[in-house]
């Protein structure tokens, strides 16, 4: 089994003692279940609910497609294919009939 590297020295010398994982260079110590549970983005629609990868949504406004003529009318379909985080695109989306968009979540909701 091998562990990740220290996350604040990077040094490849890490052990467990318990649940922590301990860097023998910089004595950091981090739990890798408290890790894991921040990495998770937690990105909503526009009615509030939560939003994860493989979802399917709905467009909820009409929107425009930057750098094109094209709109993309509202209860168009989409499945989400990655979750990014961003302030201006959250949510890596193939959209029926158009293709690979990066949307952002207040303008979706889960179908």
């Amino acid at each position: 089994m091998s562990l990740p590297a220290c996350l604040k020295c990077n040094s490849e010398y890490v052990y467990q003692d318990q649940d922590l994982l301990i860097c023998p260079e910089c004595a950091f110590e981090w739990s890798p279940q408290e890790l894991a549970e921040e990495s998770q983005l937690n990105i909503k629609d526009a009615n509030g609910t939560l939003l994860s990868e493989g979802d399917k949504i709905t467009f909820a406004k009409d929107l425009k497609v930057k750098g094109s003529s094209q709109v993309l009318k509202i209860g168009t379909k989409a499945v989400i294919k990655r979750m990014v985080e961003g302030k201006d695109h959250q949510l890596d989306c193939k959209v029926d009939g158009t293709g690979d968009m990066m949307i952002t979540a207040a303008f979706v909701k889960k179908a």
